[in-house]
């Protein structure tokens, strides 16, 4: 125990073994969901989806356990919703590139991301991006996942008169809606695991009525990881075409990590007054390891989920609650069986509610000023309208270029902004 103390700084922060275990146990609890929801994502671009299960899990108890090593500190990373959607939407099927070459997209946008962090870079182009627009992205991509849950779920179908519209409500939409209306109840409640006690209700009920079947076994071996890992196209992802998915990825992994990152940080402590965040560097060396590894092992962004800030709500204060939360990770891998049985129903009020979250932050926007409400709004709303995360970043970019060079309000304009601005023109072009 006093190597433990001693290695993890754990008295020095205020905190107890006792303390961070339930904060690392809670933390599991209110990401597990990402077991289930990310390998229903990805397998709809054509990847194995046992192999997904066992990818998924592994690659959350590797980052979440980096995070705990590298950087001491109480953050899990797991595959991030949003960067799971653009990659199978946007990407594979809205652009029919192949999941191999989307997975090479991903490895160099980590890779990028890596280099950007010598010299201060990484730090530098998220300061120069304006605040309207890290908002934005967030809620955009919230829109996004949220339009997917409820495509997925069968609310909302395909209408040549009208592009979209409302589908019949079949037996497994209402059993969807009710795991959604258990999860919101659960989640007001502030009940941790509210999101995947949502999903195992619409699940069973699903069992119940014949909707799903029911599994052979609870526990077994991990399936094997041999159908998608190492299966990553790098050569076929350098490409000019590709660059805005490349740097998209890049961007999004980066507002979320530091979001993350620092609105974390102050709670536990390791903020100063002016937000400078100590080990911030080591952290988000965390970050971009475990996506390179991810994407070796054959998923999307690996990343800094939020959900962590519930594990630190609970008391977590350092890495050993990291460590707990991998090892729930690396415990998930013999209850696949389970897993796999979860219809798609049930796992899409998950991105229903994760997109609410996400959407929620756009208060933050300045609605009286219309120089940066209209790139904010223009992000928002071509992301889900054109199912593409990179369109709306580059629709989002340009404009706010333009109308400040075009009001004459160059002070708002700087040179990593331009270059932004640059790549997001080509990005469309190409």
């Amino acid at each position: 125990m006093e190597f433990l103390n001693n290695f993890f700084k754990i008295k020095e922060r205020n905190s107890s073994i006792k303390q961070e275990i339930i904060g690392g146990t809670t933390t599991f609890l209110t990401m597990a969901y990402i077991i289930f929801v990310n390998p229903a994502i990805l397998s709809e671009a054509g990847m194995d989806k046992g192999a997904l299960i066992t990818v998924t899990a592994l690659s959350a108890a590797i980052g979440t356990m980096f995070s705990a090593f590298i950087a001491n500190a109480p953050f899990a990373l797991a595959p991030g919703m949003g960067l799971n959607a653009f990659f199978t939407y946007s990407l594979v099927i809205g652009r029919g590139i192949p999941w191999e070459t989307a997975l090479g997209i991903v490895f160099l946008s980590g890779l990028f991301f890596l280099f950007l962090s010598f010299g201060g870079i990484r730090e530098k182009i998220a300061n120069s991006i304006p605040l309207c627009l890290k908002i934005s992205v967030t809620g955009g991509i919230g829109l996004f996942i949220a339009f997917i849950g409820l495509k997925t779920l069968g609310i909302v179908t395909s209408n040549p008169s009208t592009i979209i519209g409302l589908a019949p409500f079949s037996p497994q939409v209402l059993i969807g809606i009710f795991g959604l209306l258990i999860s919101i109840i659960l989640e007001i409640k502030k009940v941790k695991g509210g999101i995947l006690i949502g999903i195992t209700s619409s699940t069973l009920l699903g069992m119940l009525f014949g909707y799903t079947s029911i599994p052979s076994s609870i526990m077994s071996m991990p399936p094997s990881i041999a159908p998608i890992a190492f299966k990553l196209d790098i050569l076929g992802a350098l490409k000019l075409s590709l660059l805005g998915p490349i740097f998209s990825f890049m961007f999004v992994d980066l507002f979320d990590s530091l979001g993350t990152l620092i609105a974390c940080s102050k709670e536990i402590g390791l903020a100063d007054k002016d937000g400078k965040v100590k080990d911030l560097g080591k952290m988000l060396y965390s970050d971009v390891s475990a996506t390179l590894i991810g994407s070796l092992l054959g998923t999307s962004t690996v990343t800094t989920l939020s959900e962590t800030a519930a594990g630190i709500a609970a008391g977590a204060r350092t890495g050993f609650a990291s460590v707990i939360t991998s090892l729930f990770f690396i415990l998930a891998l013999f209850f696949t069986p389970l897993v796999a049985v979860v219809p798609g129903f049930a796992t899409a009020p998950a991105l229903i509610i994760v997109g609410v979250y996400m959407f929620k932050n756009i208060y933050e926007l300045d609605f009286k000023d219309f120089k940066t409400l209209f790139p904010s709004f223009i992000t928002i709303i071509m992301m889900p309208l054109t199912y593409s995360i990179s369109i709306g970043l580059a629709f989002g970019f340009i404009s706010y270029i333009l109308i400040h060079l075009g009001t004459g309000d160059y002070k708002k304009i700087n040179l990593g902004l331009i270059l932004i601005g640059l790549l997001s023109v080509l990005s469309l072009a190409v």
